[in-house]
């Protein structure tokens, strides 16, 4: 017989992950305590902290519709060194200078908009069926590729105390951003190195970090009945309105056929017998069940 879920209601936990731990760590915290599958929204390093969103059940099949949302994230950049990791975790190795303030601020501008970038080696990147980080440990040469990526906005913040090396930025940016490689490029930029040494996500989409839940909390293995209240419904932060069918059409789309409607183009909330079911697309007036949660 299959096991049961210890709950019934499926949607997001917004978890404050601490730094020092891997993220499965904290989906896998969730998945014993809901006995329901689950998937984190967006890998952190286990040096970063802050929002880490877990799906919990058949929240997992929506992902897609926000992945490529804007996140934002304070980061902490440390000049005049490098490291094979492009952070402070790995072996750090001297070399370059320390830019004052003005240089960081006139060079951020530079990188505004869509960018190309090299990810880490130290990466999940899929390298001919192979991750990154395994063949960069096992000291396997190869190269990434480029990829596409999107800044919002950079603002420096401030030189952090007590270490005149090291330097607080937020920055805002779109899906699949890796700041340990923004570290790497606005120090190439400036003629110098750099790794980061630091990194909160303040915001993920939807998901922000004042109202995110300390991996703590879940560390004491809170009741069925506790971890539900942490879960926030899938349908309540879909932006997307939801679609009025009559009796025939919704008979009709549930049995995965096309239907006409007046609606605009677009994506949105899907009902049955006023539980919510899934995504519904609509294209050039005709509507159908997208993605489906039961």
């Amino acid at each position: 017989m299959k096991k049961q879920p210890k709950v019934q209601t499926f949607g997001f936990i917004n978890v404050n992950k601490p730094s020092g731990i891997v993220s499965s760590t904290v989906v896998n915290k969730i998945k014993w305590l809901s006995g329901a599958p689950c998937g984190h929204m967006g890998t952190l390093d286990p040096l970063a902290s802050g929002v880490l969103p877990v799906g919990v059940g058949n929240a997992t099949r929506l992902f897609d519709y926000f992945l490529e949302k804007e996140k934002e994230y304070i980061a902490e950049f440390t000049f005049g060194v490098t490291s094979d990791t492009l952070d402070s975790s790995g072996e750090l190795i001297a070399g370059g200078r320390v830019p004052d303030e003005s240089e960081i601020v006139a060079v951020l501008p530079t990188f505004f908009g869509d960018i190309m970038q090299v990810p880490p080696k130290y990466s999940a990147k899929n390298v001919n069926g192979k991750r990154g980080y395994d063949l960069a440990r096992a000291g396997i040469e190869f190269e990434l590729a480029a990829k596409k990526v999107h800044i919002y906005g950079m603002e420096l913040l401030s030189r952090v105390e007590g270490k005149g090396d090291t330097f607080r930025i937020k920055i805002r940016c779109g899906g699949g951003t890796y700041i340990r490689s923004l570290a790497r490029d606005i120090a190439e930029a400036l003629g110098t190195k750099a790794v980061m040494s630091a990194l909160l996500r303040t915001q993920s989409g939807v998901f922000t970090l004042d109202k995110a839940v300390d991996f703590s909390v879940l560390e004491q293995d809170p009741s069925p009945e506790e971890l539900q209240k942490l879960i926030i419904p899938t349908e309540s932060i879909l932006p997307f309105k939801k679609i009025e069918l009559s009796e025939k059409n919704a008979e009709k789309i549930f049995n995965g056929m096309t239907v006409f409607v007046d609606d605009a183009d677009g994506l949105y909330k899907l009902y049955k017998d006023d539980s919510f079911y899934g995504i519904a697309e609509v294209a050039n007036g005709k509507a159908k069940a997208k993605t489906k949660l039961c």
